[in-house]
């Protein structure tokens, strides 16, 4: 197996284990669950749905994690690439070309054979999948793959199966977000015999909104080691079962639960009251409390970013650097830091974490300064701005706990430097991603990216490395190819050089977004949860979690 260039991210879990109760529930933790009783997860948000390629946030691929596997993943608690359906991986001198020897005698959840071909198939419908609403949601593949059939920006040639236990994968050209993207979750390998059955491929769109199919809502086919057990959306919870066929270590739990409780309130009654074993995201000013009450908190490494997007497209002052810039002097980013950042949270000068290769430790600071905010935007002759600055609601992620609250204190400091602010709350599925990243709508906006691998495209690749709605960018023909070359540099020093230089621009030349903190996300469970590891990239597999007594 080629030695994998991804670095491995250390976990410190901080445990407080004390006298916390056993949470408790109307499934109970007995023999009525199954084997090993029913493990309940409070999740933060609803999932958009269970098909793998048409996701991109934490909330849908939590129970995805749970269904499909990769090719490749990580071992447990760290960013260090293993080992998945593939048992070992090589590529060429080019890096064009990847060999994967595949695991024998494993099965999709409807009896399929995980083989070549079964691979090949999920490759080829990626890349061929037709239609502007099904394309338009494949978010994480346009990233990769830069684009479909027939695109000259397609990165994907073909797969061959020359025989069952060995897949080739053939790119048109070296990029270096390879061998770690074949890790992501939105590349979950899913049974061809599903999708075919129930329609895998058929996405809608009427309007803002988006309809998937049966697939992807009621029949989602991995080779997890959980098997979809139903989605009730009156109550909010995801039943997935212990899949006793598993190729790896089984569940040992009999039925996974995942409750979405949107109010992070809510979500630590209810860990209090003993209806959940294990929540997300606690706001930082309850981390020290639970501990001492004796729940388990455990800390994931700050593997994220926090950021202001900027939209160009539908104010022409945006597309001043002054203005931008101006922007990012007006932003008292140390004291939201302090005031409503998780505990360990640190003001952040760049869009990548400093253990992620390409950091530069000498770009360009926008400190806090008011006077120099209202100085640019006068020479810019955008005294008197106002914009529209569209924030999510209903949902709480890795990098931003509070929404609301973080709004509030951005909207102000931008207010105290003579910028007027009409805010523009959204729901996050439905509504606010829509609105941000397919029909561009905001100035403004807050979003952010916990990164799935060790590589500086995985952060500033996906944000910059092609003109996207989300900032209005279109015009920034430097950015996209100073990255693309970044990204095909082969040599890893040359490729540290190059993304440093693409991180000192990004900051003085181009400042697309601001970047606001990098933030070390928790989980909180009582204290008779087991096995829970955390993960960096907040991609945690709960078949690990036993339940004591």
């Amino acid at each position: 197996m080629r030695t994998p260039r991804i670095i491995a991210v250390a976990v410190v879990a901080a445990m407080a284990i004390g006298a916390a109760g056993c949470a408790e529930s109307d499934r109970g933790d007995g023999d009525d669950a199954g084997d090993g009783g029913t493990f309940i997860f409070a999740g933060a948000g609803d999932p958009k749905n269970f098909d793998p390629i048409f996701n991109d946030d934490g909330e849908s691929f939590r129970p995805i994690r749970q269904l499909y596997d990769t090719l490749i993943t990580h071992k447990p608690g760290t960013a260090e690439l293993t080992g998945g359906l593939a048992e070992s991986w090589s590529n060429d001198a080019t890096g064009k070309i990847w060999t994967f020897k595949l695991r024998q005698g494993v099965t999709f959840h409807d009896g399929t054979p995980l083989d070549a071909t079964a691979v090949c198939a999920n490759f080829d419908r990626w890349y061929r999948m037709k239609g502007e609403a099904a394309q338009s949601q494949m978010i994480y593949y346009a990233d990769v793959f830069g684009g479909f059939e027939g695109s000259p920006d397609a990165v994907y040639d073909n797969c061959a199966a020359p025989d069952a236990s060995t897949a080739v994968v053939t790119m048109t050209r070296y990029k270096g977000a390879f061998p770690g993207a074949f890790a992501l979750t939105a590349f979950s390998i899913a049974s061809p015999t599903a999708i075919k059955q129930y329609d895998g491929d058929t996405v809608t769109q009427s309007g803002d909104s988006f309809s998937y199919s049966a697939f992807a809502n009621e029949h989602p086919t991995g080779t997890g080691a959980f098997t979809f057990g139903g989605w009730n959306k009156a109550t909010g919870e995801i039943t997935l079962k212990r899949n006793p066929d598993y190729w790896g270590e089984k569940a040992k739990v009999g039925t996974l639960v995942i409750k979405v409780i949107k109010d992070e309130n809510t979500r630590k009654q209810e860990l209090r009251a003993g209806t959940v074993h294990a929540i997300d995201f606690p706001a930082p000013a309850d981390r020290t409390a639970l501990a001492s009450e004796g729940y388990q908190v455990l800390e994931r490494p700050a593997f994220n970013i926090l950021y202001l997007g900027i939209n160009q497209k539908n104010n022409p002052k945006l597309k001043d650097l002054r203005v931008r810039q101006a922007i990012a002097y007006a932003l008292n980013r140390a004291q939201l830091v302090q005031t409503k950042g998780p505990g360990g949270a640190k003001v952040a000068d760049e869009f990548l974490p400093e253990s992620v290769l390409g950091y530069a430790t000498d770009v360009q600071k926008y400190e806090y300064d008011v006077a120099k905010a209202k100085q640019l935007l006068a020479d810019a002759g955008a005294t008197g701005l106002t914009l529209n600055f569209y924030y999510p609601t209903e949902v709480s992620r890795p990098y931003m706990p509070n929404p609301q609250e973080i709004f509030t204190v951005l909207a102000n400091d931008l207010q105290a430097a003579g910028i007027k602010v009409n805010g523009v709350p959204r729901p996050w599925n439905g509504g606010f991603k829509d609105d941000v990243q397919q029909a561009g709508k905001q100035d403004l906006h807050i979003l952010g990216w916990t990164g799935d691998y060790n590589d500086p495209g995985n952060f500033v690749g996906t944000f910059f490395g092609r003109a996207k709605t989300e900032f209005g960018d279109a015009a920034m023909t430097d950015m996209f190819a100073a990255i693309d070359k970044a990204d095909a540099t082969v040599d890893q020093e040359a490729k540290r050089a190059a993304f440093e230089q693409v991180n000192r621009d990004l900051a003085t030349k181009w400042l697309p977004a601001v970047p606001i903190w990098h933030a070390p996300p928790a989980l909180v469970t009582t204290k008779n949860v087991q096995g829970l590891v955390p993960s960096p990239l907040t991609a945690e597999q709960f078949n690990t979690v036993s339940l004591t007594s």
